[in-house]
């Protein structure tokens, strides 16, 4: 290599040793190796030489590209290194510190609306003299079902609405295995109301409870989801009457929404578990969805007088006690409280929505 190619390429070896980043190293790239580079340059002169003295120069200038060529390449492969390593030390977060004043307000978490719902509806119960009460997630058949005075026909107990769970018990007899639901089959609960059932088997009379809580249906959809909350109310005294019912839930509804003239509708209805059975709905406004005013009515719960089986089946006297429960879907409340459309929402972890729905820690419940 002549004296002059030696020193071009320590010209360059040095130049490129000292670039710090790749905007400076393309930038030298493209100055020595680009089209219109120096090197590039000094290729395409070759033409104008001596056939010997080009084939000589040829060689040395293609000996001195590939040399080159691999520099930079090797330089760029250690600026990549070194940008990830300032990135990552730039960006690294120490989680064992709290942090900084400045950022406490823009960074602290929020209450997840469901569970400022269900502070909001136990402190409204609560100074009623509700006690909060809970239960298994995993219950049996007779708690969930048969003892809430629910036919084996009932559609909530077939497969395609109910989360069945493999059966322990091996069935003793062909009419057993036929009659799954008389083998106590365990199940992901569809309701709350199973803490009813082992509340009135656990505590004696007078009570009044809710019972919040995860329940599980087989239904996904904007406004179902396979796993969503509930809370169910029971009230167990003597002298209960379906006035009892309605001042307590008319007085919850207006407590909740903030509403205190909010229209409350009682409808006749049917469930398994009540007798009379009523569905309830509050003023809505089908144009603009505000709620307590306009034409239209709004069913946000269901409730009624606990029926006489079912105080039978938990071993209380009918004729002495009596009671009313209700139940109500979280997510609905939320939902129509907070004008929001589409109940997965709830669990898709958006920490956008999570701070915009979200509720300051720190602030009062009502």
């Amino acid at each position: 290599m002549s004296n002059d190619l030696e020193f071009f390429r320590h010209e360059v070896l040095s130049a490129l040793a000292e670039v710090t980043n790749i905007r400076a190293w393309d930038t030298l790239r493209i100055n020595i190796l680009g089209k219109s580079g120096k090197l590039t340059a000094r290729l395409k002169a070759l033409g104008g030489l001596a056939p010997d003295v080009r084939k000589e120069q040829g060689k040395a200038l293609n000996l001195l590209r590939d040399e080159l060529t691999h520099c930079f390449e090797a330089r760029k492969r250690v600026l990549e290194k070194l940008a990830i390593e300032a990135r990552l030390q730039a960006e690294r977060v120490d989680v064992s510190l709290p942090p900084p004043p400045c950022l406490v307000g823009e960074l602290s978490g929020t209450i997840h609306p469901i569970n400022r719902t269900t502070e909001e509806i136990s402190v409204i119960f609560g100074a009623m003299g509700f006690s909060v009460a809970e239960g298994p997630d995993i219950e049996t058949d007779w708690h969930n079902f048969s003892a809430l005075n629910t036919p084996d026909h009932h559609p909530a107990r077939t497969d395609h609405d109910t989360f069945y769970l493999p059966q322990q018990t091996p069935a003793r007899s062909t009419s057993e295995q036929n009659n799954t639901h008389s083998l106590g089959m365990c199940l992901l609960r569809t309701q709350t109301s199973g803490v009813q059932i082992r509340t009135l088997l656990s505590q004696e009379p007078p009570l009044r409870i809710i019972a919040p809580g995860r329940v599980y249906r087989a239904d996904h959809d904007a406004t179902h989801s396979p796993m969503f909350h509930q809370c169910e109310g029971l009230v167990i005294e003597q002298g209960i009457t379906l006035s009892h019912l309605k001042g307590c839930l008319t007085d919850f509804l207006r407590a909740f929404f903030d509403r205190p003239n909010l229209p409350v509708r009682f409808r006749s209805s049917y469930f398994p578990f009540t007798e009379p059975s009523l569905e309830v709905d509050i003023g809505w406004s089908r144009k603009t969805g505000e709620i307590g005013k306009g034409e239209g009515w709004l069913e946000v719960l269901g409730a009624g007088m606990v029926h006489v089986r079912v105080l039978a089946n938990c071993g209380l006297d009918p004729r002495v006690w009596q009671g009313f429960a209700f139940g109500m879907g979280i997510e609905r409340l939320t939902m129509l409280k907070n004008g929001i459309s589409d109940v997965r929402s709830f669990y898709e972890n958006d920490i956008r929505w999570l701070r915009h729905y979200g509720a300051n820690p720190f602030e009062a419940v009502l």
